[in-house]
């Protein structure tokens, strides 16, 4: 069996119980629409032509058989609406809750090569299709096997003539839908992705919207987005296009099938070769049968969509994480912070430019060395190879003497500290983004590090203080403010090693005193690397590492560097 084709059946193994069910339920619905014609046929030839005291003997027992059969269609239905529906949520549950933590396990590398709101298709759109698939397609497949194989018996047995020309028209739907399905897959596979752009774009401009009001750029945004809708209904075009001939053709030749048996029923009925309660028989079972067909139909059209988003979801599971656990990964304990890069040399994406090469540096335990550069030099880039955000491509890191990449990834990141230069906070209040540094806090903890930060007076002064919701992103908050609730959060990890890239570039002179007091405070005894946009607030790091073409120029102490009069001093003056 094709491997795409057992991972998807995997995904009912958790509900088997609910899937038997659910199919026992489609099977016997199907038997008890088999039988009411049967029943019907029993009425016309046996009680109406009996005498009319043995009809009405009958009559109860038939009403009770009928009632028991509809009590159980009634509850077959329930069963398939109810848990089958929701065996299929629990499916596409399931298979996101898996997508996502792939996303988790992707580097930085990755994201930069990816729209998000492509990602936010694969794992919501496509998903859904998938999820509608696999809960319907048991069940309709089940239906239409029965209702097909028990049906044509009757019909051949009430009349093969007959019968011969309702198989042919069932056999010819099915021949042209397998004909008109690859036209029908590649327009559904074009319009999924056109709708991954529509979300990627309006992902990227509502990301953005303060940089679109700031510049006055609604209007290109706009272009940008009538473009990408435009190309959706060029693509829905097509998909309307492969189907306006097969639809309207399918529902010809079934809604034809009943005039058709019907008009050469007639004939055999003239000739005496039928009975007129056969011909209502063979058309009530006829009749059966079309909705199954209709089904199975819709169901080639709904695999060929689901599989396409099965398809793009399987895409995003092949590629293997850059950065993972080596096999023998262990997990420091009691850190020092002794950091040696040795030979180092990285770049974005196999790109043929290097951001560093061959790179040295030692950094001791408890020291306080802090990174300047002409922008775009590389200061976070170095910063981001040490807790493995991106993988190196020459030489090693390592800490406490020990490979980085011979460390448990969370364990790595466990022990480090980073503030970086883009804030991002989450959605919520200021406790549960300050907690993020340390999901079981207590409030006394949150507190002690809101207060290190120099931002609780703040806190407390708002009307809910550490309740407050900050909105997407923390939009209620200024730049300042957001930098300190994310300085207060590496305080309450309390990591053995701070990396803090241009963390107080926000803050205003007086916040950027009490924060450079406390940062110093907390790297006492802890290895802190700091990036410095203003050169002013590193004039008392222990070592100062001036960066320039992927190599270090210059080192030494601020003093130092200025008697030096070289690139440290010059990016001082310009400052």
């Amino acid at each position: 069996m094709n491997k795409k084709i057992r991972k998807l059946i995997s995904y009912y193994k958790p509900y088997k119980k609910t899937f038997f069910t659910d199919l026992f339920c489609a099977l016997t619905h199907s038997l008890i629409s088999l039988t009411i014609p049967f029943i019907i046929h029993y009425i016309i030839n046996n009680v109406l032509t009996s005498q009319k005291s043995e009809a009405v003997k009958i009559v109860p027992f038939l009403i009770g058989i009928m009632a028991i059969l509809f009590i159980a269609k009634y509850a077959c239905n329930y069963y398939i609406v109810y848990y089958g529906h929701l065996m299929g949520s629990k499916i596409e549950r399931d298979m996101r809750k898996e997508l996502f933590s792939y996303y988790q396990k992707f580097s930085l590398s990755f994201y930069d090569d990816q729209k998000i709101g492509k990602l936010m298709s694969r794992i919501t759109n496509d998903l859904k299709n998938i999820s509608e698939f696999l809960h319907h397609a048991p069940e309709d497949l089940t239906t239409f096997t029965l209702t097909l194989l028990g049906i044509i018996p009757f019909l051949i047995f009430i009349n093969n003539k007959l019968a011969f020309i309702a198989i042919f028209v069932i056999t010819l739907i099915l021949a042209i839908t397998l004909c008109f399905m690859p036209k029908i897959s590649k327009a559904i596979t074009k319009n999924l992705e056109n709708t991954a752009e529509i979300n990627s774009q309006i992902e990227e401009t509502l990301s953005g919207i303060k940089v679109v009001k700031s510049f006055a750029n609604e209007k290109i945004e706009m272009n940008k987005f009538d473009k990408t809708n435009e190309d959706f209904v060029e693509s829905k075009r097509h998909f309307y296009k492969a189907i306006s001939s097969y639809f309207p053709l399918i529902d010809a030749l079934t809604t034809g099938l009943i005039p058709i048996i019907s008009i050469i029923a007639m004939f055999f009925i003239l000739n005496g070769g039928m009975a007129i309660n056969d011909l209502l028989t063979f058309t009530l079972y006829a009749n059966i049968i079309v909705g199954p067909i209709f089904r199975i139909t819709s169901l080639i059209e709904q695999f060929q969509e689901s599989f396409a988003g099965y398809e793009r979801f399987l895409e995003v599971l092949k590629i293997k994480p850059e950065i993972v656990d080596s096999e023998n990964a262990i997990e420091l304990r009691n850190i020092k912070g002794n950091i040696l890069f040795e030979n180092v040399s990285f770049n974005y994406n196999q790109s043929k430019e290097n951001v560093f090469q061959n790179l040295n540096l030692k950094i001791n335990a408890g020291e306080y060395i802090a990174l300047v550069g002409p922008s775009g030099v590389g200061k976070s880039t170095f910063c981001s190879l040490i807790p493995r955000l991106y993988e190196l491509t020459g030489g090693k890191i390592t800490i406490d003497n020990i490979d980085i990449r011979d460390i448990k990834l969370k364990n790595l990141r466990e022990n480090i500290g980073f503030v970086h230069q883009d804030i991002y906070l989450f959605s919520g209040t200021i406790a549960s983004n300050i907690k993020y540094g340390k999901i079981n806090a207590t409030e006394e903890e949150i507190i002690k590090a809101a207060k290190n930060a120099y931002i609780h007076d703040f806190i407390m002064n708002l009307p809910e203080g550490y309740n407050t919701e900050i909105g997407q992103k923390g939009t209620k908050l200024s730049g300042g403010q957001k930098q300190r609730l994310a300085i207060a959060r590496v305080f309450l990890k309390n990591p053995p090693i701070l990396i803090f890239d241009e963390a107080t570039s926000s803050l205003d002179n007086e916040s950027e005193k009490y924060v450079q007091d406390s940062l110093e405070k907390l790297a006492k005894n802890r290895t802190t690397i700091v990036i410095a946009h203003r050169l002013s607030t590193i004039r008392n790091a222990g070592k100062i590492i001036v960066l320039k073409d992927g190599k270090i120029i210059e080192s030494g102490i601020h003093d130092e560097l200025i008697q030096k009069n070289g690139p440290y001093a010059e990016l001082y003056n310009l400052l």
